[in-house]
């Protein structure tokens, strides 16, 4: 998926963005038509039968989840590029974003199943990055990271990391298919997953004996 972000509390949200309501919510709360998305955004338009291939789906599929996208707003028709026999798609937004706490608790089921879709992405996406590592350039298999922190913050704190975080990034070249070309020599799609995940039942001090102790931030097995 691309682009998909769950901000505490919003703030400034991009003019290319959508910012999900309960019908776009219940839209996107099936993990075919988020991937579906997630394409069309990463590399720009195309067609039901194509994106079926990239899925592993029928066109069938493709087809009835790219109507049901279209009706509630995220994809439209690519008119440029369709003919009588072959309908091509594009997406609405570069980025979703799913920032209010009471929508959440207004459609539980359908929150948990959009934020269940973009994890089991991001778990795919990471593991295809896994298989292919070794086949990599060393340049680019030398910038690949997997690690964790644990802190202890407040949720005035984890805010004001989040906020710092999307702003070290916000300063980096964005990946978007219409400006591919005019990136500098060398340059490829890098993808950025930020995970922040509140622990509320971790004991402030565990019984068990410490293990080894690695360097802060390195590797997770």
């Amino acid at each position: 998926m691309a682009d998909a972000v769950q901000e505490p509390n919003g703030s400034d949200i991009e003019g290319d963005s959508v910012v999900l309501d309960a019908k776009g919510l219940r839209a996107l709360a099936h993990p075919v038509r988020v991937q579906l998305v997630g394409l069309l955004r990463k590399h720009g338009p195309s067609t039901a039968t194509r994106l079926a291939e990239r899925l592993g789906v029928n066109s069938g599929t493709a087809s009835y989840h790219l109507r049901q996208l279209g009706a509630a707003g995220f994809v439209a028709e690519d008119t440029e590029r369709g003919n009588a026999r072959e309908r091509w798609w594009r997406s609405v937004h570069r980025t979703t974003w799913f920032n209010d706490p009471e929508l959440a608790e207004r459609e539980p089921e359908a929150a948990l199943a959009y934020q269940q879709s973009v994890a089991a992405i991001y778990t795919l996406r990471l593991q295809q990055t896994l298989n292919g590592l070794q086949a990599m350039p060393r340049a680019w298999r030398n910038t690949f990271d997997m690690s964790d922190w644990a802190l202890r913050l407040t949720p005035e704190e984890t805010t004001a990391l989040y906020r710092e975080l999307t702003e070290v990034i916000a300063r980096y070249r964005r990946d978007a298919p219409e400006t591919a070309a005019s990136a500098p020599e060398g340059a490829e799609r890098v993808a950025v997953i930020t995970q922040i995940l509140p622990e509320l039942d971790a004991p402030a001090s565990s019984p068990i004996p410490p293990a080894p102790q690695k360097a802060e931030g390195s590797p997770t097995p």
